[in-house]
């Protein structure tokens, strides 16, 4: 066994215990912390609490047989001063509003220190970071957030300059500069900041309040859980989220960002729940998060058309490792607002069951020219009771012209700034059980193909009670049951080891390079 060091505070680490396993470790664990017993785990990435600051600790890591397996010694960060939201007024009862009360505790806050969130309810609306702080909401404490839109502060799309030179980004949705609610939590241009615990934030969000006539703005756009707009060095650990207003955490032109060992939950049913959807975002880990949810588990994106030509900023080094999804559209999707585009990402040792799609890359023409997607890599991926493994879909009908001509033309347009461009992904070691709709669907712009697409080592099942439905959300894509690979404007396809059992044999249109090798249905 390999034990690292993930991330630690002065009152809490996170561990990754990699025997071999994907999200979930062979077997179980006990850890046992300076020779007393700990707890018994069997997740690979693992949270550490209760600790003290600038302390040495040593875990051992034992089997349930008491057989060592590995051992890792780390020392605590320090810490100046806890601040306890508690001894400044707030009731944790869940009756009165404690916003202000945790408000203070973060401003009188000094570097490398505490702000504590102990065990009870607290009633919020916005609590807005501060650079330089620790906050813990620790094991039985609950942030439950008002449902009153009327409570929030709204902020503005854009703020134009007094010089009227420039311009002040401050709110957005789908990738759109507009107004929006803030964040229950919301760091706008804060650093080094630490939020930890195994406490809950509750965005008491259903379809009597936020999720009703979900399409409609009121007031401004519906707030996210977590928001960090222009922010560097965030660390996240061990929360659990759940009944999120609209998108659960949603950084944002912020940069060098770690998410650790949370759980993010919202009903399957849940309108615009992605769960973590990182915007023009350079640097970031998604580690041993257990995502189950009513829209894409992770989004990556880049600005629709405005933002991505303006600030040409595009989401890069993405790492996404050991983490569950569960029951989205999406495992992971890429898009749909790209304008930037997406390079460097890698999703590896993953388990994704029950979602609509495993990877989902979603774009369409007018995203332009610096909507370049490449270099995206998935390895060593578990997949059970997905949909369509595979999907990348040129013709997303999103936006008021998504059914246009312009936008589902399957006849070639003129290259022009408006042209998005995908280019090279790659598929391997991936075993995919009781798929439903096709084994994989790829189509690509005629003016604008897709350069190459690898698949290695790819085994691919298809349920015996196989459902029909949709694969791609595209005008003229029937439903279809057991598909093979679809694939339509590729200049290259690589396929190497990939075997798909229970196979109709519609493979249609294949363009490409390769070989396919299918197991006939018995």
């Amino acid at each position: 066994m390999e034990i690292r060091l993930i991330m630690k505070t002065a009152r809490s680490a996170t561990l990754e215990l990699d025997d071999g396993g994907v999200y979930e470790t062979t077997q179980g664990y006990q850890l046992f912390l300076n020779g007393r017993e700990y707890q018994c785990v069997n997740t690979v990435i693992t949270g550490i609490y209760h600790l003290k600051p600038d302390t040495e600790y040593c875990i051992e890591v034992k089997d349930l047989k008491g057989k060592p397996a590995g051992s890792f010694t780390f020392r605590t960060e320090e810490e100046f001063v806890t601040i306890n939201v508690k001894e400044l007024g707030a009731s944790g009862s869940g009756e009165t509003d404690d916003t202000g009360f945790i408000q203070a505790a973060i401003m009188a806050c000094p570097p490398k220190s505490r702000v504590l969130i102990p065990e009870g309810k607290y009633k919020v609306t916005s609590i807005f970071l501060k650079s330089g702080i620790n906050l813990e909401i620790a094991k039985g404490a609950q942030l439950l957030a008002e449902t009153d839109r009327n409570r929030y502060a709204k902020f503005p799309g854009m703020i134009e300059s007094y010089d009227e030179t420039d311009e002040y980004n401050l709110g957005t949705w789908e990738g759109n500069p507009l107004p929006m609610f803030a964040g229950i939590l919301t760091g706008i241009g804060v650093s080094d900041v630490k939020i930890y615990g195994e406490g809950v934030i509750n965005g008491c969000a259903s379809y009597e309040n936020w999720w009703y006539n979900e399409k409609v703005m009121v007031g401004a756009f519906r707030p996210r859980m977590l928001f960090l707009n222009r922010c560097e060095r965030i660390q996240v650990q061990g929360l659990a989220f759940c009944s999120s207003p609209s998108w659960v955490i949603h950084p944002y032109f912020s940069n060098d960002l770690l998410f650790s060992g949370l759980s993010i939950q919202n009903p399957q049913q849940s309108p615009n729940t992605d769960g973590l959807d990182p915007e023009s975002c350079r640097n970031v880990e998604i580690v041993g998060v257990h995502f189950s949810l009513g829209d894409d588990c992770i989004a990556v994106k880049s600005g629709k058309i405005y933002m991505g030509k303006k600030y040409r900023t595009p989401s890069e080094n993405i790492h996404v490792r050991q983490c569950l999804m569960e029951n989205g559209h999406g495992a992971v999707t890429v898009g749909s607002e790209i304008g930037a585009g997406v390079r460097n990402m890698l999703v590896e040792k993953c388990r994704f069951s029950h979602t609509d799609r495993g990877l989902r890359i979603k774009t369409r023409r007018g995203r332009g020219k610096d909507s370049v997607l490449d270099q995206i890599v998935f390895r060593d991926i578990q997949m059970d009771h997905v949909m369509t493994p595979f999907t990348a879909n040129a013709f997303y009908f999103c936006d008021p012209d998504g059914h246009s001509e312009y936008v589902q033309s399957k006849e070639p347009y003129p290259v022009d700034d408006a042209t998005p461009s995908m280019k090279h992904f790659l598929f391997e070691n991936i075993n995919a059980a009781n798929c439903h709709v096709a084994a994989a669907y790829f189509e690509g712009l005629p003016e604008s193909k897709i350069e190459k697409i690898e698949m290695r080592n790819c085994n691919i099942s298809f349920a015996e009670d196989a459902k029909t439905d949709v694969p791609i959300m595209s005008d003229g894509v029937g439903a279809c049951t057991k598909k093979g690979i679809h694939v339509v404007n590729i200049e290259t396809l690589v396929l190497d080891h990939v075997v798909i059992q229970g196979n109709t044999g519609e493979e249609t249109e294949m363009e490409g390079v390769g070989r396919l090798e299918l197991r006939p249905e018995r």
